[in-house]
């Protein structure tokens, strides 16, 4: 229950509105009671006794009451409704707000699937565990009570024979509870599975089609689709069994009731309008207990949705700010590395690093693939935060300042490009709608986009697609320099910055970044050695170390690690040529 209390702190924002529809509630329960209440003078003082007075009054009465009930019950289920989406939309907000705040690492482990779904499923399943069980039990329960008092005032005897009923449908109730919890956790880690397959196919498509691999990718979907048929069949049947029992125990006790009811009417004992009257409240009676029934199955599932919603919310960032972590001002842009190692899930991954950029200095860090290098890079925006060693900019700590005023200060361009759907314009002043057109255009102009942007049909007011799925690979890289261009910052993080340009693109990207570089500390990975004449130094790192470093001219003269990886780049290039 633990986990129910705490879901219940997210209704207390709306105590007030809950606290109306519990008066709504109420009304509603007081009222049918009183519809059960009226059959008796209904039938014995119009059909017996054939008072016309009362011919007039009770039919006025019985539409007044429900008239005042259907409005109490408008009341009820709209704020109810207010209530749960509200709590929804808190949860989420929440839940991103979570997201947005966790380190790099925690996308690695989980994937887009699993957290679109705890987003989606997870929330809607704790909305109604919180508002259907609070309606179910608040109006429902005071309609039972109502109904309760009528049919004991009716008749006490016949009231005591229908009670043995209800504790025969405890035992069933509580082991559909436990099966409906079991069931949802398993639906909702179907729905994970599901998710992820299609966020893995539709992004993926271009690839999908290229193999020939639709029959394939159909058959993972299959798969867990089939997966997911059987999860909710099972919840299915749960619940498709907790009201045939609550119908057979509830016929077993109007069976009993008839036939005693029935002999009392028989021999003068009860009248016919005591009988009917009793008969209304046992009858009005069924549905508010089915609907407590169906309560718990509600509850439980929310509990499974609750636990996972709240493992997320619990989770802690692996990087996070100091307590003391101050804002990182005005800064030159010198960063060191400083007997640097980082491990991944105890894996080795960098080794004493030691390295230093000075303000507008530009330095390489090559190597084969898998060394490290975008790692490296990951460490200074503090994507990570080292194992050991420490990352100093203009001497100071990175970890004693706040990470925002850290990432204010880096630029960044990566070799995985990532734009939004949006304008053209807004992917360039990302995070900055206040900056003139004309800034955009600048640096647009600088990166070489000005002109395919004008060829678009609506210009910088262009929306590209997701990922900027409409514009080429290098008209997607030249939008992601511009960017950085446009933020001016006094460090600079290029990852393969020029990866999917064009050559003649990439000499007039790269004369542009060369102007950006200029007093800044810049930091290069690169796996075309041509593109990083130019810097002041090249790191070669190889299994996870730096084994070299200087000019590429003294790199060459040493004839190492870097001459061999150069020798075997331009060697199979000027074979190209030659061909």
């Amino acid at each position: 229950m633990a986990i129910y209390k705490r879901l219940l702190k997210y209704l207390t924002p709306y105590i007030g509105k809950l606290s109306i529809a519990g008066l709504c509630m109420l009304g509603v329960a007081t009222l049918t009671a009183s519809l059960a209440y009226l059959v008796k003078p209904a039938l014995d003082d119009i059909f017996f006794e054939k008072n016309l007075n009362m011919l007039v009054m009770i039919p006025a009465v019985v539409a007044s009451v429900y008239i005042l009930k259907g409005l109490c019950d408008f009341g009820q289920y709209y704020l109810m409704a207010f209530i749960g989406q509200s709590i929804i939309r808190d949860l989420r907000q929440q839940m991103f707000c979570k997201l947005e705040n966790m380190s790099v690492g925690f996308f690695i482990k989980h994937s887009t699937g699993e957290l679109l779904s705890r987003m989606n499923n997870d929330v809607s399943m704790v909305q109604g565990a919180l508002t259907s069980a609070i309606t179910g039990v608040v109006r429902d329960t005071l309609t039972v009570i109502s109904l309760i008092a009528v049919v004991f005032f009716r008749d006490f005897k016949l009231a005591l024979i229908a009670m043995i009923v209800f504790p025969l449908a405890i035992y069933p109730l509580l082991n559909f509870g436990r099966k409906m919890k079991r069931y949802s956790r398993r639906m909702l880690i179907s729905l994970e599975d599901i998710t992820d397959r299609l966020n893995e196919t539709i992004t993926g498509i271009r690839i999908v089609k290229a193999f020939a691999m639709e029959d394939y990718e159909l058959g993972r979907f299959s798969q867990v689709n089939e997966t997911l048929f059987n999860a909710f069949m099972r919840r299915f049947k749960v619940r498709a069994m907790s009201n045939p029992v609550m119908e057979t125990l509830g016929g077993f006790g109007v069976c009993a009731i008839v036939t005693y009811g029935g002999y009392q009417v028989i021999n003068g004992e009860s009248t016919q309008g005591t009988f009917f009257s009793f008969m209304a409240a046992l009858v009005m009676l069924y549905e508010p207990i089915k609907r407590i029934s169906e309560v718990n199955n509600t509850v439980q599932e929310g509990m499974s949705a609750g636990e996972r919603i709240f493992s997320l919310l619990d989770t802690e960032p692996e990087v996070k700010d100091a307590p003391d972590a101050i804002l990182l001002g005005d800064i030159s842009g010198k960063v060191e590395f400083e007997n640097v190692s980082f491990s991944y899930d105890s894996i080795p991954v960098l080794k004493d690093i030691n390295l230093v950029v000075n303000p507008g200095e530009a330095i390489a860090v090559v190597g084969e693939s898998g060394v490290g290098k975008s790692t490296l890079l990951d460490l200074v925006p503090r994507f990570y935060d080292p194992s050991a060693g420490a990352i100093m900019i203009d001497g100071m700590d990175i970890r004693r300042v706040t990470q925002r005023s850290l990432r204010e200060k880096i630029g960044i361009v990566t070799q995985q490009t990532i734009l939004f759907d949006d304008t053209i314009r807004n992917n360039i002043a990302y995070g900055r709608p206040d900056l003139s057109l004309d800034l955009v255009i600048e640096a647009a102009k600088a990166a070489h986009a000005h002109d395919f942007i004008m060829a678009q049909t609506d210009g910088y007011n262009s929306v590209i697609g997701e990922n900027g799925i409409k514009l080429s690979g290098g008209e997607r890289q030249r939008i992601a320099i511009a960017r950085a261009l446009l933020k001016n910052p006094p460090v600079l993080i290029l990852d393969e910055a020029t990866s999917n340009l064009d050559s003649d693109s990439e000499k007039s990207v790269q004369a542009a970044l060369e102007e950006l570089m200029k007093g800044r500390a810049t930091l290069v990975v690169a796996h075309r050695l041509s593109t990083i004449q130019n810097v002041d130094r090249i790191y070669v790192m190889a299994q996870g170390r730096i084994v070299e470093h200087g000019s590429q001219n003294e790199l060459l003269e040493l004839n190492g690690e870097f001459a061999r990886l150069y020798n075997m780049q331009f060697s199979h290039t000027n074979k190209e040529i030659s061909q």
